[in-house]
């Protein structure tokens, strides 16, 4: 099969994607007992479209699923999609406002009707959008977190908990978000610097005679305070613990405490308390029995124990109680502040921490284990570094709140009897009530936590509940790659929800990648306008263009930045290789090639099958290390400087020669280096290695299923390759004198070589070639007079200078050149010296001209160097 004239993957990517889903390469049987390689996608949400992110996290897990499918492991990567219960809700309610139609009108089932008819409308977009990458993901195995595998999981995980005590209700501080009216988790808050101030001001004792002043981000909180505190160490206030001040507007006596709690040196060392409305009051409030006032409603509005405030928003109370205030005569001062406000991480409206009723899940004994399996090495982190990360954060780690405040999701499993106000937990549906037989049984309202159902994704996607044949074949999971931004979210979570309902941890290793910026380094958004779109750029570049791009030279872990150098640098790669695959195949039409055994080699060949070797080597242990940005950048050098730029110039000879069996040969070993290069590339550069594979003279039925190459002894020729790297510095080093004296590539030279080998006779061919000799001519001794030197450990070559150049002429173009040097001496010195210039210029503009100034004076140098030798 010939290739075309020009590199154009938009002709040919999706029809081979096709080829191989039609083949079933992707979808491997479940043989227990076999070597396997197994990895579950991250699951995006069903509201996502393709992002870089995406594209690099699939990119990378790609590239080790095909590698590993290479070497011959029994290989899965099962992919899914997640409910992403606030994203996707928020979705669909905007999208029924759009027709007029609210949430509470349709009811909870006509809602989830619409959201499950989303779902199948919308949710398989990105699906599609990952085999536009070339994702080879088993499609036949897709998980989606509310499929019914998944909901089994989930329920059965949920009562297995529940009835171990780690699954409690209790009335505890939680993060509310009055925009998307539901709790948030921890991870899912979002903090962000804000503008804001502290209001100070003062609170009465009933008879008007002491006071207590304090200050607060907060003035609207004030309306549910129970008390007020000061560090009983306080000597200020010693006089004053026990008795009581008044709460302006609710006029409510509250004690005034003592607690360890109070930072005597901050402020005025009293702190009001409200326990309903921030998390260290609510600490505070427990060890003290004060009572629990909550002062807003679920939508940031303040209820009716916010007296005449009752119906405000929470910031138009603020601003109503500070001028009240003001007009008493109780607030003292207003600062301004700049502090750490945590917003909701999808809509990022500011959280409201309030006290509420939710489940939760105790998380003490579930965080020992997981912390252990990371400490022992069960399960390790690319780059290690990250560790310290996941030990922080479970360490410190508070009971997790599972229940949303939603209808898309997974329904709590949990009902009430109101007749014998019995609890049941179940996996399955209850109908009538297990202590009393009453029908009249309701399901709690809540829905889960997303991350609970994700958490349990490395299991329940391979039939855990039913001990599948999938679950015994491939769990646990070989590898989890994904970014370093969801440790918290995700990875932790799957670690302790896998150990505890399966006994074993999820993944033997955790590979974390960076974010994608721009080229300034800024994060990609909408509002930036900077954001790159995965599939118009797949329309314009191709799959392989984008998926190097995002790997090539990028370190674990690491952010990078996404260029158009970087994009244009990965295009001409695709291009050099689909012309040197077009050279190489050109030449082998009509052919009947040797196999490589039967060859006589070559120096040149013998150097190219040890590179060879070496790149083998080298990329199969980084790629085993999970570095596969080095991997890509090593395999890019090879291809484009020792095979491209080298070994095929060092070809040209023969094949171009008149010796028919010493073409055949060169050619066989050209084929047999071009299809382990094409092996090699293959986990990052599917498509067009799979074309390039399929136009080979001879070939196995398609790239996915061969081979990953392995290092062949018989090819180290460890001597030979030493001497032809020591040729090409000869070369090198002859190609520079050319440079260096403007001798025109059409001017052939003589070269006059004392050989310290003896072995030159045999390569003086490539020298020929490659460095354009009219001849060479082996000497014992230097030749003398005016000559150009070129020194290596393997010779000594001398060119006749009049060989290089006209003398005159040479001289005329020098002196020109040297004076346009010293003009731009003078120019860049008269702008230096001028104190305008300097005084008004950026810094950068100085530098600048600065180097300007060094390279030029540095040039003549070389230019006054280079008149005075040909004077001479």
């Amino acid at each position: 099969m010939e290739l075309e004239k020009t590199y154009q993957p938009t002709q040919f990517e999706g029809d081979i994607y096709k080829w191989w889903t039609s083949q079933g390469y992707f979808t491997p049987e479940a043989k227990q007992g076999e070597p396997y390689f197994s990895m579950v996608a991250p699951p995006p949400n069903i509201t996502g479209q393709l992002h870089l992110g995406h594209a690099l996290d699939n990119a990378i897990q790609d590239a080790l699923v095909r590698f590993k499918r290479m070497q011959g492991f029994n290989t899965l990567w099962l992919p899914g999609t997640d409910h992403a219960s606030i994203a996707t809700e928020v979705k669909i309610v905007e999208a029924l406002k759009k027709q007029g139609i609210e949430k509470a009108d349709l009811g909870r089932e006509g809602f989830l009707k619409r959201a499950w008819e989303w779902k199948e409308q919308y949710g398989g977009r990105i699906v599609e959008q990952l085999k536009y990458l070339g994702s080879s993901c088993d499609w036949t195995r897709l998980a989606f977190t509310m499929d019914e595998r998944c909901s089994k999981a989930v329920r059965h995980a949920f009562v297995k908990m529940y009835n171990d005590g780690l699954i409690y209700q209790g009335n505890r501080i939680i993060n509310w978000c009055p925009e998307c009216k539901t709790t948030l988790s921890d991870v899912e808050v979002e903090y962000e610097d804000q503008a804001g101030h502290f209001w100070h001001y003062s609170y009465y004792t009933k008879d008007g005679k002491d006071k207590v002043t304090f200050a607060t981000t907060r003035p609207e909180t004030m309306l549910g305070d129970t008390a007020v505190a000061v560090n009983p160490q306080d000597e200020r206030y010693t006089h004053l613990v026990g008795k009581t001040v008044v709460v302006p507007f609710v006029n409510r006596e509250i004690p005034v405490i003592a607690d360890e709690y109070v930072d005597m040196s901050f402020g005025t060392g009293v702190v009001k308390i409200t326990p309903v409305h921030d998390p260290n009051d609510f600490e505070v409030g427990q060890r003290h029995n004060l009572p629990i006032i909550r002062v807003m409603n679920d939508d940031g509005t303040m209820n009716q124990n916010a007296g005449e405030f009752a119906g405000l928003n929470r910031y138009e109370c603020r601003k109503q109680i500070v001028a009240k205030l003001q007009e008493m005569g109780n607030l003292v001062k207003i600062e301004p502040h700049a502090h750490n406000v945590g917003t909701c991480y999808r809509c990022h409206t500011t959280i409201e921490p309030i006290v509420s009723k939710q489940w939760f899940v105790k998380m003490e004994s579930l965080a020992k284990p997981a912390i252990e399996a990371v400490r022992n090495g069960e399960i390790t982190f690319h780059p290690d570094r990250f560790a310290k990360t996941y030990f922080n954060w479970m360490e410190n780690i508070r009971d997790w709140c599972i229940s949303r405040q939603l209808w898309w999701g997974h329904r709590i499993p949990v009902w009430y009897c109101d007749d014998c106000g019995e609890v049941i937990c179940s996996e399955t549906y209850v109908t009538h009530c297990t202590k009393c037989g009453s029908a009249n049984v309701r399901q709690d309202e809540d829905v889960l936590d997303t991350w609970f159902s994700s958490g349990l994704w490395p299991f329940s996607t391979l039939g855990f509940t039913e001990n599948h044949d999938d679950y015994k074949a491939f769990f646990p999971t070989s590898v989890l790659s994904c970014g370093y931004d969801i440790i918290f979210f995700w990875v932790s979570r799957m670690i302790f929800s896998s150990l505890y309902n399966t006994g074993k941890a999820p993944f033997k290793h955790v590979l974390l990648h960076g974010i994608v910026r721009d080229e300034k380094g800024r994060k990609m958004s909408k509002s930036l306008g900077n954001g790159v779109d995965p599939v118009e750029f797949i329309d314009k570049y191709g799959a392989d263009t984008l998926r190097f791009a995002l790997i090539n030279g990028v370190a674990n872990g690491s952010d990078q930045r996404f260029s158009q150098d970087k994009i244009e640098g990965t295009r001409n790669f695709m291009n050099k290789v689909w012309n040197a695959s077009r050279f190489v195949l050109m030449n082998c039409q009509d052919k009947a090639l040797p196999t490589i055994d039967k060859v006589s080699l070559t120096l040149a060949d013998k150097w190219i099958l040890a590179r060879l070797n070496q790149t083998i080597a080298t990329a199969t242990e980084l790629m085993e290390k999970f570095e596969l940005g080095m991997a890509c950048q090593h395999l890019y050098d090879f291809v484009w400087t020792e095979f491209c730029d080298w070994y095929i110039e060092l070809s040209k000879p023969v094949l171009y020669g008149s010796d028919e069996q010493a073409r055949v040969g060169n050619l066989a070993v050209l084929c047999y280096v071009l299809d382990k290069i094409l092996k090699l590339l293959h986990p990052f550069v599917p498509f067009l290695t799979e074309k390039i594979y399929q136009s080979l003279p001879t070939h196995g039925q398609s790239i996915m299923v061969e081979s990953f190459p392995t290092v062949q002894p018989q090819f180290n020729f460890d001597d030979d390759f030493k001497l032809m790297e020591e040729v090409k510095a000869l070369i090198s080093k002859l190609r520079n004198v050319r440079a260096e004296y403007g001798v025109i590539p059409s001017k052939r030279i003589k070269l006059h070589v004392i050989d310290k080998t003896g072995r030159l006779n045999d390569v003086a061919i490539y020298v020929e070639k490659l460095v354009g000799c009219e001849r060479i001519m082996f000497e014992t001794s230097s030749i003398g007079g005016k000559v150009v030197k070129a020194v290596t450990p393997i010779a000594e070559v001398e060119i006749p200078l009049g060989d290089l150049v006209d003398k005159d002429k040479e001289l005329e173009r020098l002196s020109k050149e040297l004076k346009n040097c010293q003009g731009e001496i003078a120019r860049a010195n008269g702008k230096l010296s001028n104190q305008g210039f300097v005084a008004k210029a950026p810094a950068q503009l100085i530098e600048a001209e600065k180097q300007k100034l060094s390279k030029f004076v540095e040039l003549e140098k070389q230019l006054k160097a280079r008149i005075a030798e040909l004077d001479d």
